[in-house]
């Protein structure tokens, strides 16, 4: 018994002496790791919007004197203010055509000696409308646009294709300004109605109806948009 207790006092006064000397290793402590904590609390930053600053898309004519298709370049100056070319082909008539069914089932528009292709190249500026005042869903703009445009002539008298290939083109300038809105939002797409007077002169005129020298070729047009933007 005494024996036990001298050999638990030496024992203990051992383990005393090796701690004091640094020599029996201390139990790890838990050291949290800062990045995985970090990590933990604070989410990824979503990356910022970034607002478009060019686009591309495919404009779809109607007008009193039928239907045609364009495209436009656009280029975003401000918030407000863009830049923009664009390239369109369409019909133009004279205001006094009257188009019946003959007896052979065709289309025939008496006294009509030539038809018309509208082709202008117009550079413009569009302005958007009240942005502080209206949702970005419905963005109002005005734009203006000016440039030259070629008239291609063709014979009324022969079939649609046939006439192309025997037409020529004259060559004028002319401008329109419209009224329009961009809907819904813009990240990647546009979708939009533009109303436009254009205005085209020939002041030499050309004949279209039998006698008659058509010098304007302008007129109102409806525009539906459609685009990309990136």
């Amino acid at each position: 018994m005494k024996a036990s207790l001298i050999s638990s006092l030496l024992l203990l006064l051992s383990l005393g002496e090796l701690s004091a000397q640094g020599q029996i290793p201390s139990a790890p402590q838990f050291r949290p790791d800062s990045t995985s904590v970090l990590g933990a609390l604070r989410e990824p930053a979503a990356p910022a919007f970034v607002t478009p600053t060019s686009a591309w898309g495919v404009d779809l004519f109607i007008s009193n004197g039928g239907f045609g298709l364009g495209s436009f370049f656009r280029h975003t100056y401000n918030e407000d203010l863009y830049g923009y070319v664009d390239l369109s082909f369409s019909e133009a008539k004279d205001d006094d055509e009257k188009d019946f069914v003959d007896i052979y089932g065709r289309l025939v528009t008496p006294g009509k000696i030539n038809r018309f292709m509208v082709i202008p190249v117009f550079a413009g500026v569009e302005h958007r409308l009240f942005r502080d005042d209206i949702v970005d869903n419905f963005r109002p703009f005005v734009n203006a646009a000016a440039g030259p445009a070629i008239l291609y002539v063709f014979p009324a008298d022969q079939e649609y294709f046939t006439a192309l290939s025997n037409g020529h083109a004259v060559v004028t300038a002319g401008g329109y300004v419209g009224l329009g809105a961009y809907f819904g939002s813009e990240r990647s797409s546009i979708l939009g109605l533009n109303v436009r007077y254009y205005y085209v002169p020939y002041p030499a005129g050309i004949e279209g109806m039998q006698g008659v020298q058509k010098k304007q070729f302008g007129g109102f047009y409806i525009t539906i948009k459609f685009g990309s933007a990136w």
